[in-house]
């Protein structure tokens, strides 16, 4: 086996040793309670509204920082994943919506303590929420999709009440007070480490925490590892208790073969992030748990820009859809580890429903793109190139090497540009990449949430540049519908438009397959697609 034979064993030695380092400071927790946890990226920093923040620097943020609300969960194929459409308290002991959804109230606990043991109070509150909707941060574009835009809209009521208030009814405002951003900050801490420059704290907060979550942090190496200490104090799990572990350590480990050995021997306990291939590998050896779940908020896609020729051209896109090897794709990237979004079958050629991303009825037939590119004048094909980052290679390249076979089939020739990570992220900035493959991530997957962020308007995430008023309208409408037979409709609509117009192709949604030791229970697919170690526990 690959993880197991080709590589120096003094890698392996090399990062057990770390973690057995990490760990001899507190002797007396035992191997049971301490939670191991190695990722192929790193902590860069506390504070998860930081720019350029990772996904593990959210996990961190959310076992550390507590929110007003969070996500519920549900079952989805068998398996826990986090529930858009429940919210439970976790500061806030209860809250409120008015009858005409434009205010939210929101009472306090008032047992909720911060680190320090000075109590959470309707004015740190009101900090924070001014902070991540004020400041030059991440939380500020996030909190915008929910219709929080301005510190006036969060009122302190009384020293455990804080409402919120709404220009419309927007369904995404609370699900919005769950995400990473939103954490509640001990203002009077961050005060105290505020400067005229920097009236936020945004610098120290960045190596510094000042929260009232589950866990407290011991040890931070950015870029190497964090070591985090339960509070024992913090009681707001489901079973209204301390958090099962009392040690957790988060290493950096950037050799994918490495990680897999780590879980394979037993000197980890939980990685999220390892190639198909070494999960297959691993799964069927039947010592490890392997929990798949198909990203229900990801998608993968190929897309192409509509504003620059030939793929402004409907008919060149709709070539593309049907000469794309989605089968062979799909194994040789994934090993068949995901859901397809691909091979649907519509009767009366309307959308299934309107849940996006939906799966599109399309297949492999040469002839029929073939038919397409005469349609766009080009029955002789064209040249171009299709772009994948660095990042991305263990499951785009093997994907590209197959898009250019195909193509080739029809007359387009393709030169795949392996870009690195920057690089890329730069060019889609700019609108330069014609074609190319990358994927998107809504952590608030509701089918609005979709179309406004990833289909609308001239910003980044608009990979394919598509610039049609119809689906800007009816997904701005859709926003603020409370009728949800009105707002099926919608989605609908949308389904069907982008169907039609091909802006980009969904692939599938890849599975996040999290291997853990047998002994490992409670885990759920969280919407930032990382491990929240409050869930987890040891049996």
């Amino acid at each position: 086996m690959r993880f197991v034979s080709f590589r120096p064993a003094t890698s392996v030695l090399a990062t057990v040793a770390l973690l057995l380092i990490a760990n001899a400071p507190s002797q007396a927790q035992t191997r049971a309670e301490t939670l191991r946890y190695v990722t192929g990226a790193s902590v860069n920093t506390l504070d998860p509204n930081i720019p350029g923040s990772t996904r593990e620097s959210f996990a961190l943020s959310m076992s550390t920082y507590d929110r007003l609300v969070a996500f519920g969960r549900k079952q989805l194929n068998g398996k826990w994943v986090f529930d858009l459409d429940t919210i439970t308290g976790e500061l806030a002991e209860s809250y409120d919506v008015s009858p005409n959804g434009l205010k939210l109230t929101f009472r306090l606990r008032k047992d909720a303590k911060f680190q320090d043991g000075s109590p959470v109070t309707a004015e740190d509150v009101k900090w924070s929420l001014d902070r991540c909707v004020t400041a030059p941060i991440l939380g500020k574009a996030q909190l915008l999709t929910g219709s929080l835009t301005s510190a006036d809209q969060f009122k302190v009521i009384d020293p455990l009440t804080i409402e919120v208030t709404l220009p419309k009814p927007d369904k995404l405002a609370l699900p919005n007070l769950a995400t990473v951003y939103p954490m509640i900050i001990n203002s009077k801490v961050a005060k105290e480490h505020a400067t005229a420059d920097d009236p936020w704290a945004t610098a120290w907060l960045k190596e510094h925490t000042a929260g009232s979550g589950a866990y407290v942090v011991e040890t931070f190496k950015p870029g190497e590892q964090v070591i985090l200490k339960r509070d024992e104090a913090w009681n707001r799990g489901s079973a209204n208790k301390p958090a099962f572990f009392k040690r957790v350590i988060v290493q950096s480990v950037p050799e994918p073969a490495t990680r897999a050995n780590l879980v394979e021997r037993g000197d980890a306990d939980i990685v999220v992030d390892l190639q198909a291939s070494d999960v297959q590998s691993l799964e069927a050896k039947g010592k490890l748990k392997v929990i798949s779940t198909p990203q229900y908020n990801a998608i993968t896609f190929v897309s192409m820009n509509n504003q620059i020729p030939p793929f402004d051209n409907v008919n060149v896109r709709r070539a593309i859809a049907f000469a794309l090897p989605y089968d062979d794709m799909f194994k040789a990237a994934l090993f068949g580890r995901g859901a397809p979004l691909f091979g649907a079958t519509w009767p009366d050629g309307k959308p299934a429903n309107g849940i996006y991303p939906f799966q599109a009825p399309v297949k492999t037939d040469l002839d029929k793109a073939r038919e397409y590119l005469k349609a766009a004048g080009l029955p002789e094909g064209f040249a171009t190139t299709f772009s994948f980052n660095v990042g991305q290679a263990s499951t785009a390249e093997p994907m590209a090497s197959l898009v250019k076979e195909s193509l080739a089939k029809i007359g387009i020739k393709v030169d795949i540009q392996k870009l690195p990570d920057a690089q890329m992220s730069t060019q889609i900035n700019e609108k330069k990449l014609p074609f190319f493959t990358e994927g998107i991530v809504a952590w608030l997957p509701s089918t609005d949430y979709f179309y406004r962020n990833f289909y609308t308007g001239n910003q980044r995430w608009n990979y394919s540049s598509i610039n049609n008023p119809e689906i800007a309208a009816i997904a701005q409408e859709a926003r603020f519908e409370p009728d949800k037979a009105k707002y099926e409709e919608d989605g609908r609509k949308l389904n069907a438009i982008h169907f039609s117009e091909m802006p980009q192709i969904p692939l599938w949604q890849p599975n996040q397959d999290a291997v853990m030791a047998s002994s490992i229970e409670g885990y759920t697919y969280e919407f930032h697609r990382q491990v929240d170690y409050r869930d987890v526990s040891r049996k």
